[in-house]
């Protein structure tokens, strides 16, 4: 099974460090997933810019002007910060949605890792000791984060099955457990317009979420129902800027087995 580590750090002197001690909780966890890690970052929070992290399996074609590009295109200033595979477009908050719009069109193949005020995601397949290097983690600052260490059980092994998964501005989740429903959730959902990359359940349980808050539902509100809309047994934690919730369920087709065991906790940071 996959591990999940996380750190709130209410001591600001610490926030420099975050990165540093995330990195070593995360290599801590290696026995629990070898096979791809990920990081989301939240640093300080700077009212009027915004952020979106892109990836890119070729990175040097890719990112080569794009801010001068999604510039000339939106009217809006942009800089571009490079990562290895991946890289953070500086932009106004404001601008978040025009920026991502003219992403598809200049560069479909780049994927949106996230989008926000103050998140960053970072994810890569390979030791989470390897994948904490290639994006200097240790380096990183600010007030918290969640890290995720991936033992790949139903879908293949590659940078968009590992997590965090975004599920909307300075939103992001990860997973431990399997959904046995996934197959038939992802369907639905892709019949409602929403947009589903790849075939691992994570990324459904992701989706979701995303879909429930357009409905209008609020993540605590999204979380309790899929408690009933999730089968099979799981752990989820789900960060923004000023909550982490988390949620465990045991549900339907795992009930005989395991009993009905469902929780959820929040805490406002």
């Amino acid at each position: 099974m996959c591990g999940i580590v996380g750190l709130f750090l209410k001591d600001k002197s610490l926030e420099p460090e975050l990165g540093m001690m995330l990195s070593d909780m995360l290599v801590t966890m290696t026995d629990r997933g070898p096979d791809s890690a990920g990081i989301a970052i939240y640093g300080n929070d700077e009212k009027s810019s915004g952020k979106i992290t892109i990836q890119s399996d070729n990175p040097d074609e890719n990112f080569k002007n794009l801010d001068k590009e999604i510039s000339t295109i939106t009217g809006t200033p942009v800089s571009l910060k490079i990562k290895s595979t991946h890289a953070v477009l500086d932009v106004e908050t404001s601008s978040i949605p025009a920026v991502r719009k003219a992403l598809k069109e200049v560069r479909p193949s780049v994927r949106i890792m996230s989008a926000g005020d103050t998140i960053e995601i970072y994810k890569e397949v390979g030791l989470p000791k390897d994948v904490a290097a290639r994006f200097d983690v240790s380096k990183m600052s600010g007030t918290h984060g969640i890290g995720h260490t991936r033992m790949a059980t139903e879908s293949a092994v590659t940078t968009m099955g590992a997590h965090p998964f975004s599920t909307g501005n300075d939103q992001c989740l990860v997973h431990n457990g399997s959904l046995s429903n996934h197959n038939s959730l992802r369907r639905k959902l892709r019949r409602e317009g929403v947009h589903i990359e790849t075939e691992n359940d994570t990324e459904v349980g992701a989706a979701y979420l995303t879909y429930k808050m357009q409905q209008g539902s609020t993540l605590g509100e999204a979380l309790e129902s899929s408690l009933d809309d999730l089968d099979g047994f799981f752990h989820i934690s789900s960060w923004n800027k000023r909550w982490i919730w988390c949620c465990k369920g045991s549900n339907r087709l795992q009930t005989c087995r395991y009993g009905r065991n469902r929780s959820i906790c929040s805490i406002r940071l």
